[in-house]
């Protein structure tokens, strides 16, 4: 390791230099920099081609260990340090990173000087905030991209048919079916990964707000709100209710419940018809929140034909570019899924349109602003800079590279093994077969064991499956209905969530039953034990077996975190 300034003097670790607009640290494996206005800045070699790097404005940096990445800075990285007036440089063989003396910014060159990557001039955001007693921030950080030519890949897996996110925006939260992945990766061979576990947004960092943020007009043209129209029987095209509302805002169990009283859901039709008004021109970007089948045109175009099943909610998105003071027809129709599902439009008002083709990780709650830059001679070399600070993922089996038939849920052992029979009958490939939910009595939630009134052999049932040369997967779920043994057991160690049992919370099933979820945030044993003899519990075990240990077998409590692998 090198830690050389150019002009010879040698700089001993956790000595402060200082100089115009700021000082700076050598550390054993990088610089701290403190600004003109007391922010620290600190880059870290973690390999020649990756600099981590982090920025507060505490009096020091947190020790909090990273949930993310399990490679730290690598003392034997060899690096120098070279001052220049306005910046320090840390330069490795295939990055340099300067960071500005005034204000902390951050640029990325190669080695022949060109700019790969830089942060926005005051491009760091800082907000105090408090959360049940627990100080932090609300963090951003801004890159300047004025590439228009760049492609931005990455976040995750999200459900908006959205691939390229150069000036798009996306909400990062964990849902069924919507995996937050903080992480993007440009066509100009770079990588960020924003070290961050609160809610975070890529892109604008504001949330969507209602539809009133337009002049609204109803279907009469008079201002205010849209005209909203129920029918509650298609077939009959019986009109329920008409009625002015100025939001459409029904994404959630309360706010369900502003739904007109006594509507009835099944087989019917709700349509909001009038004008939207902007009140500023620029490019709006919509968010359209549906279950059931949905359609929305605005200024006579058709801008989103969508369907989603009621318990696991959708987004659509669409920009305009609109002018302010002119009047856009607007139209939403929705079909309800069901007796209780959910649709909701809101909308993001323009920023500038430079500001919205720069790169932005914004969260609401953290310590430091915390990300990994990395860089490559091809989008392949980052990825693999991406796992050397990650982990390498586990290459799984070859017969899980196949199809997996799985459906919402099979009801009975005969069932699943009459569906695996007729895929071979007809000769379709099929490798996996899953059986979901509710394979446990219904008053059992939690039990992990099989219903022996509809599952009656699991066993066999397993070993047929193995003898079709398929496997059998099993979804595991972390609720417990109270009165289960692994409730009880949890329970009395408090390992248990208690505001739904405090609050009498009663779920869907039946008549409803009460019970919650464990806390995975707490310590938990390695062990948890089945508990009824002759039933079976299922776990991803690596062998050939699959999913099967026989009841009263220990088995790891963390596997039950993995819901479907």
């Amino acid at each position: 390791m090198m830690r050389l300034l150019t002009y010879g003097l040698l700089v001993l670790t956790l000595m402060w230099t200082s100089c115009d607009g700021g000082s700076y640290t050598v550390l054993e494996t990088g610089i701290e920099v403190k600004t003109h206005n007391g922010d620290l800045v600190r880059l870290d070699v973690i390999a020649s081609d990756i600099i981590h790097v982090r920025a507060t404005q505490e009096k020091s940096f947190s020790d909090n260990e990273s949930l993310m990445a399990i490679r730290g800075a690598d003392a034997s990285v060899e690096w120098e340090v070279v001052e220049e007036a306005e910046s320090v440089q840390l330069k490795t063989s295939d990055i340099v990173a300067a960071v500005s003396r005034a204000a902390g910014q951050v640029t990325f060159y190669d080695t022949e000087g060109k700019v790969i990557l830089q942060e926005a001039r005051e491009g760091k955001t800082f907000r105090p905030v408090t959360v049940d007693d627990v100080r932090g921030y609300e963090l951003r950080q801004v890159w300047e991209s004025g590439d228009n030519e760049e492609a931005i890949y990455g976040l995750g897996q999200h459900q908006a048919h959205e691939m390229n996110y150069k000036g798009k925006n996306e909400e990062l939260f964990q849902y069924n079916t919507k995996v937050a992945v903080p992480f993007v990766i440009s066509t100009n061979n770079y990588g960020i990964l924003w070290d961050n576990y609160s809610l975070s947004r890529f892109g604008n960092p504001r949330p969507h707000g209602q539809i009133n943020q337009f002049n609204l007009y109803n279907a009469d043209g008079e201002e205010g709100s849209l005209t909203a129209t129920y029918v509650d029987d298609v077939d009959a095209e019986h009109v329920f209710t008409v009625r002015e509302e100025s939001t459409i805002d029904y994404e959630n169990l309360e706010t369900i419940k502003n739904f007109p009283e006594g509507f009835n859901f099944n087989n019917a039709r709700i349509t909001w018809e009038g004008h939207l008004e902007p009140r500023e021109s620029g490019l709006y970007h919509f968010l359209l929140y549906y279950a059931g089948y949905t359609k929305i045109w605005v200024d006579g175009e058709l801008m989103a034909d969508q369907w989603r099943t009621a318990w696991n909610p959708s987004v659509a998105k669409f920009q305009i570019e609109m002018v302010a003071g002119e009047k856009y027809p607007v139209k939403l129709e929705w079909f309800p899924d069901g007796g209780e599902s959910y649709v909701g439009l809101k909308a993001l008002s323009p920023v500038d349109p430079q500001e919205q083709q720069n790169l932005s990780f914004y969260s609401e709650m953290g310590d430091e602003i915390n990300y990994y830059f990395m860089k490559g001679n091809s989008m392949d070399e980052v990825i693999s800079a991406y796992r050397y600070v990650t982990g390498k993922a586990q290459v799984m089996p070859k017969w899980s590279m196949g199809f997996w038939q799985s459906r919402e849920r099979y009801k009975t052992q005969e069932e699943l093994l009459d569906v695996l029979q007729e895929f071979r009958q007809r000769q379709i490939p099929i490798d996996n077969i899953v059986q979901d939910w509710s394979f446990w009595e219904e008053e059992e939630w939690g039990s992990q064991e099989f219903d022996p009134a509809r599952f009656p052999d699991p066993a066999g049932m397993i070993q047929e499956v193995h003898d079709n040369n398929a496997r059998i997967m099993i979804s595991v779920w972390p609720k417990y209905y109270v009165g289960t043994e692994h409730y009880k057991e949890f329970d009395e160690k408090g390992w248990m969530y208690q505001r739904a049992v405090e609050d009498s919370v009663r779920d869907w099933i039946s008549d409803g039953y009460i019970g919650s979820f464990y806390d995975a945030y707490n310590p938990v044993p390695e062990t948890c034990s089945g508990n009824r003899s002759g039933s079976i519990s299922m776990i991803w075990a690596s062998m050939p077996g699959g999913w099967m240990l026989p009841s009263r077998t220990s088995f790891p409590m963390r596997a039950w975190n993995t819901a479907k692998l």
